[in-house]
């Protein structure tokens, strides 16, 4: 994998989707089928998205004896140049971050890891500025979150745990805009209070934004009313269908990992 000279600017880490996408963990969803040719060329669609919008792919080596693979941001989380290679709450994705921790390595990161008996999975943590949101309940448990602060509580970050039940990751319930309003679809949120500013979206897939810079953010095909609601608060929703990864409880957040201003 070659790795550019500069390592300034956004850049995503993603990988692509492999044969036995379809066998891939499912929790509060009802199994369907899942189409390994579709899912690819929406995979393509997605990152070619990041790539139109000035984002710098590095595409690490496939996982293909790993099903959920191509969910990427479950493998690390990054706070400033450090990131915390994860330890899956799921024990059959525990290989999935090797690979990761070599990509992350190269581009010039501090490399740390979450360790045994702690659990963490990257869906699990929303950054807005420098306040580090995590969520504890099915795949992270306490002895994580006390890692991901000892990690990043002496880098300046303001870590606070979040309780989620009925979603798989805290991310599958909430992210946040570019001005730090957390947003969700209420349903799937314990409590709204643990956020200093909270709104309300109309759909389940409207909770999930990427921040691609300015205000374009990148969203589900399958969220036109929230994309609606967005665009009437001056954003640039930029849709693509992800229906494929829904169906195993993906969103656009877990489809990679972001960094963003890495030191040189």
């Amino acid at each position: 994998m070659s790795v550019p000279e500069s390592l300034t600017g956004p850049r995503a880490l993603v990988r692509r989707p492999g044969p036995r996408i379809a066998e891939g963990l499912v929790t509060h969803l009802d199994r369907r089928p899942v189409d390994p040719a579709l899912a690819l060329r929406q995979w393509e669609r997605y990152v070619d998205t990041l790539r139109d919008h000035g984002w710098r792919i590095t595409e690490v080596p496939p996982a293909d004896d790993c099903p959920d693979a191509v969910f990427i941001e479950d493998t690390m989380v990054v706070f400033r140049n450090v990131a915390l290679i994860a330890r899956p709450g799921a024990e059959s994705r525990r290989p999935e971050t090797l690979a990761a921790r070599r990509a992350a390595e190269a581009l010039g990161c501090s490399v740390d890891a979450i360790r045994a008996p702690g659990t963490l999975d990257g869906g699990d943590i929303l950054k807005i500025g420098d306040t580090v949101y995590v969520g504890r309940g099915g795949r992270t448990n306490a002895e994580g979150v006390r890692q991901l602060r000892d990690a990043f509580e002496p880098l300046g970050a303001r870590v606070t745990a979040v309780p989620v039940s009925r979603v798989l990751h805290l991310k599958s319930a909430v992210t946040a805009l570019p001005d730090g309003t957390v947003i969700g679809y209420p349903p799937l949120v314990e409590d709204p209070a643990f956020f200093p500013a909270f709104r309300p979206v109309p759909e389940e897939a409207g909770a999930h934004v990427v921040l691609l810079g300015g205000d374009a953010l990148l969203m589900a095909a399958s969220a036109p009313r929230t994309a609606e609601l967005f665009a009437g608060l001056g954003y640039r929703p930029v849709l693509v269908d992800i229906g494929e990864f829904e169906k195993l409880e993906g969103c656009v957040t877990c489809l990679s990992v972001r960094l963003r201003g890495l030191a040189a």
